[in-house]
């Protein structure tokens, strides 16, 4: 098990909190959660050595949408293409809130 922690500058505040997925086999949980500052990511995973993936898929998920949310997300090692689809489950499910 890694835990990793990752800062992204951020310019769009979300208004609620935004909960998807669950920790299950090959699944991945994102909770979002409004703030004020830049965006913060506390991520644990259950795959290490990992983290240069990690900060790669972040970087093109944050250069698209720059949220100012803290995220706690926990991996029960997806793949990285399961991480963008589930931070866009999370985008969907905001805009659907608001």
């Amino acid at each position: 098990m890694e835990k990793l922690h990752f800062t992204f500058k951020a310019t769009e505040p979300i208004s609620h909190p935004v909960h998807v997925g669950v920790v299950a086999s090959g699944d991945l949980e994102v909770i979002m959660r409004p703030t004020t500052k830049d965006a913060e990511l506390n991520i644990v995973t259950g795959s290490d050595g990992f983290h240069d993936t990690w900060e790669h898929v972040l970087q093109r998920f944050f250069a698209r949408y720059p949220l100012q949310a803290d995220f706690e997300i926990n991996d029960f090692g997806v793949t990285p293409g399961v991480v963008n689809l589930r931070l866009t489950q999370a985008m969907e499910a905001l805009n659907d809130e608001q």
